[in-house]
């Protein structure tokens, strides 16, 4: 479900990828509607750094981000499958096998899974 950018959702995005400026998209031009596609498909090097950049998020924004997987509102389809499984690692670690399990069923049911 695309939605426009919260002051939060900029913020967060701004935390995993201070370079982000222009908040569109350089291959369609359209405005960022989600957080992760464009941090992995435009911000990250490789999928170690796109951990390395979840990895900044702090525990309530990270919270939020996983609450907003869950209700459909943040896009994961277009993230790739090496980076969704470091994520889905990741919230594990933090949040809970049980929560990691949701947020990759969410991935698996997505509109372009790999």
């Amino acid at each position: 479900m695309a939605r426009i950018l919260s002051e939060l959702d900029i913020g967060i995005l701004k935390t995993v990828a201070p370079e982000c400026e222009a908040l569109l998209c350089s291959g369609s031009g359209v405005h960022y509607r989600s957080i992760l596609p464009p941090l992995a498909n435009h911000y990250s090097k490789d999928a170690d750094d796109f951990l390395r950049r979840i990895k900044l998020l702090s525990m309530s924004d990270l919270e939020y981000l996983v609450r907003l997987i869950l209700s459909g509102e943040e896009s994961l389809g277009c993230v790739p499958f090496n980076y969704i499984i470091l994520f889905v690692e990741n919230v594990s670690e933090r949040l809970g096998e049980e929560v990691a399990s949701q947020v990759r069923k969410s991935y698996d049911d997505s509109e372009c899974p790999a």
